[in-house]
């Protein structure tokens, strides 16, 4: 008997933008930018330098935040320091925010889409369709039109769009393309999660803003998902998506939040979000893997996806799992900071790089608040 295709991650690509900034950086233009008392000043400090991050990438240099301030930069010596202490300033506005995404987040998306394309084998012409996941910015025609026209796609590829559900979205993406392949395994699907956060640095003083500065950045990974009935012979066993699950947890719709300003994207993170996380999650994680024949013990790895550091310890937690399992999450948040979206695909790159156990379970969490799951086997 013929085996059965099963959908099949051919591939997987990241990118990231060319601007480094490392944690002190951010420090000090939080300093500058949201900070009018020493006490401001300090708690900044002690919350970014607990975000669990050394580093990040943005599309644009974090000296463009003052320029936006309209306050005079000394680059001579590399450095970035303001002349005179900013009056009050909310930042550019949403408009112009969005006209900065139009601008880099296709450039990043196709990036990340083109070394997936280029690693699975998959001919552009051969792609029936794209889903895209974003949700820092909006444009039409947008990302997933530069992806047809840059990539050399046909013109009659089919396009879903997943948009504004936070930092669980490739989740979703992931939960669009699989039963477009499970219905016709000829079909091949390229995913692309682009996020370009750093748009959104809240310019004012706001603790619950405050963690959002603190820890995210900018990104972009891509997968091609098609249908193989068996592994190549001399190569990696491929991973296989076998299902998606989702949970709203009760009484939490404050806990986070994700809305349009007229200064930025407004995301708000109340510090309940890791305590609904650790009473919630593990009762309809074991029911939701129960129902697919499996126990939290059989997992053989995690794709975590690190929201900052304390929503990872929630985790582990919650499910009883030591620091080796979320060990690739920490690594991810430390040197590429919160990208949203794009971090669990940036997670699962490593984990099928390194050819982690499986079955893996991918786990994002969002506005709502809600837990989102993925199934690999």
């Amino acid at each position: 008997m013929t085996a059965r295709p099963r959908p099949t991650i051919l591939s997987l690509g990241t990118a990231q933008p060319q601007h480094t900034m490392t944690q002190a950086d951010a420090i000090e233009l939080a300093k500058i930018i949201c900070c009018r008392t020493d006490q401001e000043r300090n708690l900044v400090q002690a919350l970014y330098r607990r975000a669990g991050v050394r580093e990040r990438r943005t599309a644009l240099p974090h000296t463009i935040a003052y320029q936006w301030l309209r306050v005079p930069v000394a680059t001579g010596d590399g450095s970035v320091l303001p002349d005179d202490e900013p009056t009050a300033c909310v930042g550019p506005t949403t408009a112009e925010r969005m006209a900065f995404y139009r601008e880099h987040a296709p450039i990043l998306a196709v990036q990340a889409a083109a070394k997936a394309l280029a690693e699975s084998g998959v001919a552009p012409g051969d792609i029936t369709h794209v889903v895209t996941v974003t949700c820092t910015g909006f444009d039409a025609p947008g990302v997933d039109v530069a992806l047809i026209e840059q990539l050399g796609l046909r013109s009659t590829t089919e396009r879903i769009q997943v948009g504004f559900m936070g930092c669980h979205g490739a989740v979703n993406g992931i939960r669009a393309a699989l039963p477009l392949v499970e219905a016709d395994p000829s079909r091949r699907v390229l995913l692309c999660a682009v996020e370009l956060c750093s748009l959104h640095f809240s310019f004012t003083w706001d603790p619950a803003r405050a963690v959002g500065n603190a820890v995210f950045a900018d990104g972009a990974a891509a997968l091609v998902l098609g249908s193989e009935t068996d592994d190549r012979p001399g190569e990696a066993p491929r991973w296989h998506p076998r299902a998606t699950g989702s949970c709203l947890i009760p009484n939490s719709t404050d806990a986070m939040s994700w809305s349009i300003g007229d200064h930025g994207f407004e995301m708000v993170l109340s510090p309940r979000v890791p305590d609904l996380i650790a009473a919630h999650l593990r009762p309809w994680l074991e029911d939701w893997l129960a129902g697919h024949g499996l126990t939290l013990a059989e997992i053989g790895s995690w794709a975590v996806h690190p929201g900052g550091p304390r929503i990872v310890s929630a985790v582990e937690k919650s499910l009883g799992l030591d620091a080796s399992a979320t060990a690739v999450s920490r690594e991810v948040l430390a040197e590429c900071g919160n990208m949203s979206s794009p971090t669990i695909l940036f997670i699962l790159e490593r984990l099928t790089r390194s050819q982690a156990k499986r079955p893996c379970v991918a786990l994002g969490f969002g506005p709502g608040l809600t837990a989102e799951a993925a199934l690999f086997d």
